[in-house]
């Protein structure tokens, strides 16, 4: 997700000052740019007289520990002990500008694992500024030079007089000084007391006694409840609706038609269909379920599984788009002692989070309320604003802890949803959508048929690469995006083995299937990590040489290589080397197995961080697969809150074995077919071994996200520990039951 007018801290940053209504003060960082610049940041810290610090936290919390990862860097630099924070959910903050609007409080929206690196620097300077300014306040009331006093857990020491302030006795004269005639200055990493150290989650005690707030939980007095019959057909229509015996039902309100968009338009909203709005979730449930809604097939009802991995062949036969050609790979291919080519299938995955998607909207004449489970603020207010009217500084938007993002929050059309509904009644509405309406009506994992070509040299080199691929690219249907432009959320241009290989071919069809795809964790790496590692296992076997050695040799030693993709500006592949040897080692990669048990291994770059897997699995004679081991480690530079990164890597590892092992969406007749855990069914505990070890690896001083690099190298560790015990190669996700074929 592209977040952009990072707001940046500058000199003219200063500090106000004030009583909270508990009597606390309050200090404030408010940024203001250039004349000419009307961007305006605004963060605060509040100190409470017991000198117990409260800190603002801007960021939506999905469960990858932002809301405690970035307070954790506000208190280092601050000097105040950890457990002597409290951490305060923040609201959207938008500003008007000339030039519409900005950000208030610093970007708010976590994808692609930004959350933490698009605000790091900024938390580092609030919390050094706030610091540097108490410092001189301190100075002052004592009478001594600033060089003479530091700060330690919260107060301001000097050592020569033998004393030491509280902050909070210091925030109102720090709030009057004068504009320090420098930044100030930052902690250097051997300094650091809280950020590198394993700290508990601000939330931790909340979520495990079952009183953390998510939207889920939102009630607001007056509010009404809805709930939505969507379409089953893919781009289907409402033909007519008797809503008769609904409104019988006990407790319903109003029922009505919902127009979503035309096959081929952006979406504001997933699907048309019928609300309905009653005096509780469960009335407007029942009532749904009594409304005879006649739909229209639409222009997607002969779309079905069978037909877009047959029109992907198809298309496969003939040539595509050439998004990217370094070389001459024709004939480098041509020339080449070894060929080898295959075909993988990657499908259709739902996000399928804990908590279905919910939003609570109030829209009146001048103002409007949203609270919803948002990975993307500003883009809940922007749907509201779409469907509304209103103007975006007119939209109040909150957002509680989110039961799972995974991606699909960051698309807000239940926002929209709820904010048609509230329009359209004028009533605070809850919008709640069920478990089926979930896995039903989803933005999916792109789908596709991927090809790859090598050829090698009598050496052994590769000499040539081409990555040929057929999906539905979730780019379809966006705003603005041209055709040509489709392949760039399928394939990454500066992906392994650009730069390695030196004649490479990215090449790319659209297969325009009705399905609604979106962003699911780390995007298309998950399925290219799966294609090209498993290449890369059938590759050595080839030609004889060790799955560990040869990607140690294509690796190669460290070194930058230019990465133009999210995650840029460079690629260090001795850095995936370090960690593959890493969990090689781990998992006693050259010891002997019996027959039947085989290890796989496999890595990958995502998004700036660097991740391996080694699996041991054992298959035995029926077919009846057991994970034994997992290895994995994962090196994002420096792991800022390292149980928060190790946990990332825990659950990116789970969720990507668990869709490798049996997820997939299927179509038939213009309709999803699955509806819930019963045939979409998700890993259990059971599946996992006891010996599952998460190692967090820091390489230097500079942090990288976390949240999407434990899952994209799971699946095809895996599929090649398969291939390592019974010889038999997977190619198609997931695996279902094809071990006993």
């Amino acid at each position: 997700m592209a977040l952009d007018h990072s707001p940046i801290l500058t000199r003219r940053a200063f500090l106000i000052a004030g009583a909270s209504a508990s009597g606390a003060l309050v200090l404030g960082i408010p940024v203001l740019g250039d004349a000419h610049d009307a961007r305006q940041l605004g963060f605060f810290v509040e100190i409470g007289r017991d000198n117990r610090v409260r800190i603002g936290s801007s960021q939506p919390e999905i469960g990858q520990g932002v809301r405690t990862a970035l307070p954790m860097v506000v208190a280092e630099e601050l000097d105040v002990p950890w457990a002597q924070v409290e951490v305060t959910p923040m609201p959207l903050g938008l500003v008007r500008t000339n030039d519409g609007f900005t950000w208030k409080y610093g970007v708010q929206g976590v994808g692609g694992s930004t959350g933490l690196t698009a605000n790091l620097e900024l938390m580092k300077k609030i919390g050094a500024a706030a610091r540097e300014r108490l410092v001189r306040a301190g100075a002052a009331r004592l009478g001594v030079p600033v060089a003479e006093c530091h700060t330690e857990d919260g107060i301001v020491v000097c050592e020569r007089l033998d004393t030491s302030l509280p902050y909070a006795a210091l925030v109102a004269d720090a709030a009057e000084l004068p504009e320090a005639k420098a930044p100030a200055e930052l902690k250097s990493p051997d300094e650091y007391r809280i950020i590198g150290k394993r700290q508990h989650n601000v939330q931790t005690r909340e979520i495990v006694t079952g009183q953390a707030r998510y939207g889920v939980d939102t009630r607001v007095a007056g509010m009404r409840y809805a709930v939505i019959a969507r379409s089953p057909w893919l781009n289907g229509s409402v033909r007519s609706f008797d809503d008769t015996a609904a409104r019988q039902v006990r407790g319903v309100l109003d029922v009505f038609e919902i127009e979503g968009p035309a096959m081929g338009e952006p979406y504001e909203i997933l699907a048309s269909g019928v609300a309905v709005v009653a005096e509780s979730t469960w009335a407007a449930i029942k009532g749904r379920a009594a409304v005879r809604v006649e739909w229209e097939p639409g222009p997607s009802a002969q779309d079905s599984s069978e037909r877009f991995w047959a029109e992907n062949d198809r298309m496969l036969a003939t040539r595509g788009q050439l998004a990217l050609d370094d070389g001459h790979f024709e004939q480098a291919f041509a020339a080449a002692s070894t060929q080898l080519v295959r075909r993988y299938q990657v499908p259709f995955v739902s996000h399928a989070p804990l908590e279905p998607q919910n939003a609570f909207a109030h829209v009146q004449e001048d103002r409007c309320h949203i609270i919803a489970p948002t990975q993307s603020p500003s883009g809940a207010s922007r749907a509201a604003a779409a469907v509304t009217g209103l103007e975006r500084d007119q939209i109040h938007v909150e957002f509680p802890r989110v039961g799972g993002g995974f991606g699909r929050r960051l698309t807000n059309d239940y926002v929209a949803e709820a904010a048609m509904i509230s329009k359209r009644t004028g009533w605070p509405i809850k919008l709640q959508w069920t478990r089926e309406d979930d896995i039903k009506n989803d933005f999916y994992r792109p789908a596709g048929t991927h090809e790859l070509k090598v050829g090698l040299d009598e050496r052994g080199a590769v000499t040539a690469w081409a990555h040929r691929l057929v999906s539905a690219s979730k780019y379809y249907r966006r705003p603005d995006m041209p055709d040509e432009r489709l392949w760039q959320a399928e394939l990454y241009s500066d992906d392994f083995p650009r730069h390695i290989v030196p004649n490479l071919q990215l090449e790319y069809h659209h297969n325009t299937i009705g399905v609604p795809r979106g962003s699911w964790r780390a995007p298309a790496h998950t399925a290219n990590a799966f294609v090209v590692q498993s290449f890369l296992d059938e590759l050595a076997h080839e030609i004889g040489e060790d799955p560990l050695a040869l990607r140690l040799r294509l690796l190669g030693e460290p070194r930058e290589l230019p990465c133009a993709n999210h995650g840029g500006p460079t690629f260090n592949p001795g850095r995936l080397a370090r960690l593959t040897r890493f969990v090689a080692e781990r998992i006693d990669y050259g010891r002997a197995r019996g027959a039947g048990r085989g290890v796989g291994i496999a890595t990958h770059f995502t998004f700036g961080g660097y991740a391996a897997h080694a699996i041991e699995v054992s298959v035995s004679s029926t077919g009846d697969l057991a994970i034994e081991c997992i290895v994995a480690a994962m090196d994002v530079g420096f792991a800022v809150h390292p149980n928060a990164v190790e946990a990332q890597l825990q659950g990116g590892t789970v969720d990507g074995l668990s869709t490798a092992l049996g997820l997939e969406i299927t179509v038939r007749d213009g309709q999803i077919e699955q509806s819930n855990f019963h045939d979409y069914p998700l890993a259990q505990i059971a599946a996992f071994p006891a010996r599952f070890e998460a190692h967090v690896l820091n390489y230097d001083d500079t942090p990288t996200g976390a949240g999407e690099m434990g899952l994209p190298s799971a699946a095809p560790a895996l599929t090649n520990a398969i291939y390592a015990a019974t010889g038999k190669r997977l190619r198609r996700l997931p695996i279902g039951d094809q071990l006993k074929a």
